[in-house]
């Protein structure tokens, strides 16, 4: 018997989940964030959906620095360069201009040919306020209420050109039907937003949103990301999640050839702590965690792989872990030209502004 299938997510940014990952990434740190780096860790994910970090500090700002490019700027160039992979990065609208945000995930989503999606986080350090040049938000309770009113307003300019509102007419000399844009009208509590957006409708209407459920609403999320150290505790908070996919947060360090996973996490603790996040943490061989995989696939529609260095990581989850787990059937796993919304089995929805108007004509009957 065997469960159903996992979508597999697996974060590709920097050089791995622990912060000292670079001490033994195998290419030099001056090439973290060349255009080749990029490629090759995208090519060898190809098989699997990934996620991008982003954030905005300089190198230099923790004890273990690593310079990043822009997760949307990523983003854009890996689409260019594969066909398969689901790209969702990691964008906080904690400080962000929402309209921006919109504007920038819109477009990957025409450039990927409808294969983007969003990870929806917070911006927790003081550092980033700075750099944006913002008053601190410290209070979790303002940081959840930006994450909401973001994604709100990022799904309201989303819809607000109907899908049919490019006509590129050469006769009239007309590029767009002006009725079929729509002002989205939105006042929060720190801002508002009138719309309507300056990019057309995503290929796929809404792009795929992930993000916390105790930080965004599930009737904003597509895809829950659930956290627990065990088990137990993933189970449960899966099965409170009230979102159409859910996917648990996994950390992964497993066995290489040249050392054990215990013997990895070691030296790198050597010189820096592997922060707990609270999530399910693997630390061992390739089919043990194929294991604890299956296990997980009864209670979670997928995972979001975390490896501690992914040098070494991404080649045994590539050529060990997916093999096994296709061989068992326990693993989606999308084909080209095939949306990120249709590999997960979500409908593409209708435009609201759309919808509105067919309800109103049909009342007025």
């Amino acid at each position: 018997m065997t469960g159903p299938a996992l979508h597999l997510a697996v974060e590709i940014d920097g050089d791995g989940a622990h912060p000292a990952a670079w001490r033994r990434a195998a290419h030099s740190p001056d090439q973290l964030l060349t255009p080749r780096r990029v490629a090759q860790v995208a090519a060898i994910a190809e098989n699997a959906g990934f996620t991008l970090d982003d954030g905005v500090l300089p190198p230099g700002a923790s004890p273990d620095p690593v310079g990043r490019i822009g997760a949307v700027e990523r983003a854009a160039f890996v689409a260019a360069s594969t066909s398969t992979i689901g790209i969702a990065p990691v964008v906080p609208v904690t400080y962000a201009e929402p309209f921006h945000v919109s504007s920038q995930l819109a477009s990957l989503d025409h450039v990927s040919a409808g294969r983007a999606g969003w990870v929806v986080t917070e911006e927790e350090r003081p550092e980033a306020a700075r750099a944006w040049g913002r008053p601190l938000i410290a209070d979790a309770a303002a940081r959840a209420r930006e994450s909401r009113d973001g994604v709100e307003v990022a799904r309201a300019l989303w819809d607000s050109w109907e899908d049919d509102a490019v006509i590129r007419s050469v006769a009239t000399s007309r590029y767009l039907d002006r009725e079929r844009l729509h002002y989205i009208d939105f006042t929060g509590e720190t801002y508002a937003v009138k719309g309507p957006a300056i990019v057309p409708r995503p290929p796929q209407g809404q792009l795929v949103v992930l993000g916390r459920p105790d930080r965004v609403p599930a009737a904003q999320l597509d895809v829950a990301l659930v956290e627990g150290r065990d088990l137990t505790s993933v189970a449960t908070a899966a099965a409170a999640a009230a979102t159409p996919r859910v996917f648990a947060e996994v950390e992964v360090a497993l066995d290489t050839p040249d050392a054990t996973a215990a013997e990895r996490v070691a030296d790198l603790e050597r010189h820096t702590s592997w922060t707990d996040r609270g999530w399910l943490r693997h630390v061992g061989s390739a089919d043990q965690l194929v294991a604890q995989l299956a296990e997980l696939s009864r209670h979670v529609d997928g995972v979001r792989l975390h490896p501690l260095v992914l040098d070494e990581d991404l080649p045994v989850l590539s050529r060990v872990v997916l093999p096994a787990l296709s061989e068992r059937r326990l693993v989606a796993r999308p084909l080209p030209g095939t949306s990120l919304r249709s590999a997960l089995g979500l409908e593409r929805p209708a435009n609201r502004f759309a919808a509105a108007a067919v309800a109103a004509q049909e009342d007025a009957r």
